[in-house]
């Protein structure tokens, strides 16, 4: 099938695709589509929608958008939906070590340091069909960034079971264990039921 992928992001397409096999994922820049929809949302799960319906109302082909970010308890739950945005303003946008210097500088010597990556991920049919789920991955922020692999916050969020931050993972251990591989194999497990639902039940037999 092809999946319409909300995105500009060659990192998270990287991911989905690695999830989504059989799949063809494409972005808006695949077939030079104009997509740059105004997040408004209050929540991930809001964004998601907003990023899946913009894309779905250009293409008319299934779609999938996802909204992301890194949520600390002691900053009062930030940056939150506003990760991509953390620390920007009046023109000026940080890059991602900007913003892990940011978030380090502001948490300071905190004791609690209890975070979470979360992903909400919309799977879009038609205008009005369409499956969300919402996974995370929960660690504690680090004393100092660490590792070179993943992108944005991920040298910043230390999982204590494996004793590294995300950035140190290997790439496929980061897939496995990810707020947006779980919610990815979620859609992918979607898919597949889909694929085994007969015509007549996908229909349904009523008009209610």
């Amino acid at each position: 099938m092809i999946l319409w992928f909300a995105t500009a992001n060659e990192h998270k397409r990287k991911e989905l695709a690695a999830v989504l096999t059989g799949h063809t994922i494409l972005t808006p820049a695949d077939r030079a589509v104009e997509f740059d929809p105004e997040e408004t949302g209050t929540a991930f799960y809001e964004n998601a929608l907003i990023k899946a319906r913009a894309l779905y109302a250009l293409v008319k082909e299934p779609v999938i958008a996802d909204d992301s970010g890194l949520c600390v308890d002691a900053l009062g739950g930030r940056p939150g939906i506003y990760s991509a945005r953390y620390g920007s303003g009046a023109g000026k946008k940080l890059d991602s070590p900007e913003r892990n210097a940011l978030l380090l500088n502001e948490l300071g010597g905190e004791k609690n340091r209890a975070a979470r990556f979360v992903c909400a991920m919309v799977l879009m049919l038609s205008e009005d069909r369409f499956f969300l789920v919402q996974e995370t991955l929960e660690g504690t922020i680090a004393n100092r960034a660490r590792g070179e692999g993943g992108f944005g916050y991920d040298p910043l969020l230390y999982l204590d079971e494996k004793r590294c931050t995300v950035a140190e993972l290997p790439g496929d251990e980061k897939n496995a264990l990810s707020h947006r591989g779980r919610a990815a194999r979620r859609i992918a497990a979607l898919l597949e039921s889909l694929d085994k639902t007969p015509p007549e039940a996908a229909r349904g037999n009523s008009g209610a």
